[in-house]
């Protein structure tokens, strides 16, 4: 249990030291007006309560992420602790604060507009395909795995099909109506769910004090993963919404548009991800705690999370678990094909304010994201989970481009980037359901990659001649 609590403080630590610094490397102007306020529109653009906004920004990068990635990540052991830890501190909540920020400082633009102005505008058309074909991966994963465990706590004749159709109308509503009508009103009081099951989960940690596995040296951070995978690259995908994911980048422009002032973006953005990460350490731990008990043979992860609450929880606290497991997936859904929506709108320049040009973009969305929920649901969460990891290389590169042009602290945002590229370059290689190429070559590959985007940068850094860019 020292690990665990020695991790904890570091998590709450992070925020309060590394998260000052980076917003201090960004220098928020708590003068300049935001787009909530200079582009009200009822609809996107609309200023909310600083706590809603940490509320709804918390559950919209949530997910499944935080707790069956975090679950599937104790399978390799203690090192998914540190993988939680400083991924969360250094790469995942400096890249979910950089990234907000930048939407705040350009009128709320969405990621792939980011993107292309600090990549390039082949990047961009690239990234514009790439993030809305995401969107709708996340939309149609979160509709698979809440309508799977309804349909297992319903009677028989409310099958999968039905709460599958139940959430897609649901999705419906939540991308077409204003911001502040359903996701402003319910979606901090599933947060508040899905953080009772947290604390919940902690307090009986801290309680019964299992015996869980301590790092004590080198040799502590074995891989206990059954059949041998390889930690690097898998465990670093595995947990994602735990310690670093790119579909948190296009989870902040929303926000972005919501927020009144600057100086709020630290605990919105900084702060949501170390929630996150908070969430994630604690599901960990708890999932240790139920492999030692039970081995490492059990791969579903909502099992596991249906023993651990009702073991821990009792019925009433079992019951706001897995409603919490439930509302997490289906609230980060919607709120991605909001963002697809606003993607496309982006794109086509098309006025969200009519309902019916909101209407003339969502439902090609939906129709394609009903289409894709067809394939096998494990499949499709592995495409998701390296897309999702791949998007946070591209803006990690993107941030960089801009501290480096506005001539503040790049490393902050570099060395992630670089590690990131690293990850997702061997992962395709080496996966089954990428090329599934030897180890040696996968690795080779990825170091290949890595070295190729550090030349790449230090190439384009001599070129420029700068001059301070402020926006």
């Amino acid at each position: 249990m020292i690990t665990f609590i020695v991790a904890l403080l570091c998590l709450i630590g992070g925020y309060f030291i590394y998260g000052k610094y980076v917003e201090r490397v960004f220098s928020p102007d708590s003068h300049r007006k935001t787009p909530a306020l200079t582009k009200a529109d009822g609809v996107d653009f609309m200023p909310l309560p600083t706590w809603k906004i940490f509320m709804i920004q918390f559950l919209n990068i949530a997910g499944l992420g935080p707790i069956f990635g975090a679950i599937m990540g104790a399978k390799f052991g203690t090192s998914s602790y540190l993988w939680i830890v400083f991924g969360s501190i250094f790469a995942g909540a400096t890249h979910d604060y950089l990234s907000g920020m930048l939407s705040v400082r350009n009128n709320g633009e969405s990621l792939p507009e980011l993107i292309g102005k600090y990549l390039g505008l082949t990047t961009k058309q690239v990234m514009r395909g790439f993030t809305v074909l995401l969107m709708i991966l996340v939309g149609a994963v979160f509709v698979a795995g809440p309508a799977e465990l309804l349909a297992k706590l319903t009677p028989e004749h409310l099958n999968l099909t039905f709460w599958a159709s139940i959430v897609f109308i649901y999705y419906i509503l939540a991308t077409l109506l204003p911001i502040d009508k359903i996701i402003g009103n319910i979606y901090p009081l599933f947060a508040a769910a899905l953080l009772f099951m947290a604390v919940g989960i902690l307090v009986m940690l801290l309680w019964h004090h299992p015996d869980l596995p301590e790092i004590t040296g080198w040799g502590s951070l074995k891989n206990t993963y059954p059949g041998g995978i390889p930690i690097f690259p898998m465990m670093f995908v595995s947990i994602a919404c735990g310690a670093i994911s790119g579909f948190h980048a296009t989870q902040s422009p929303l926000m972005a548009r919501c927020i009144k002032n600057e100086k709020y973006g630290r605990p919105v953005f900084y702060g949501a991800m170390i929630t996150e990460g908070i969430v994630a350490l604690i599901w960990a731990a708890a999932a240790t705690y139920f492999f030692h008990n039970n081995g490492m043979e059990e791969n579903n992860a909502a099992v596991i999370v249906d023993s651990i609450t009702k073991e821990w929880l009792g019925a009433i606290g079992g019951f706001l678990a897995i409603l919490g497991v439930i509302a997490a997936p289906i609230t980060s859904g919607d709120t991605a094909f909001r963002s697809a929506r606003l993607i496309v709108a982006d794109f086509l320049h098309i006025d969200q304010k009519p309902v019916l040009k909101r209407l003339l973009i969502s439902i090609p969305l939906f129709i394609i994201g009903f289409f894709i929920l067809q394939m096998n649901f494990s499949i499709l969460w592995r495409y998701f989970a390296w897309c999702n990891q791949t998007l946070s290389v591209f803006t990690l590169w993107a941030v960089t481009v801009y501290l480096a042009r506005a001539r503040k602290n790049y490393w902050i945002t570099l060395i992630p980037a670089l590690f990131m590229t690293s990850v997702c370059s061997t992962y395709i290689c080496i996966a089954p359901e990428g090329f599934s190429l030897p180890a040696e070559i996968a690795y080779g590959i990825g170091i290949a990659s890595t070295l190729t985007g550090a030349i790449w940068f230090i190439l384009w850094y001599r070129k420029q001649h700068f001059t301070y860019e402020k926006i």
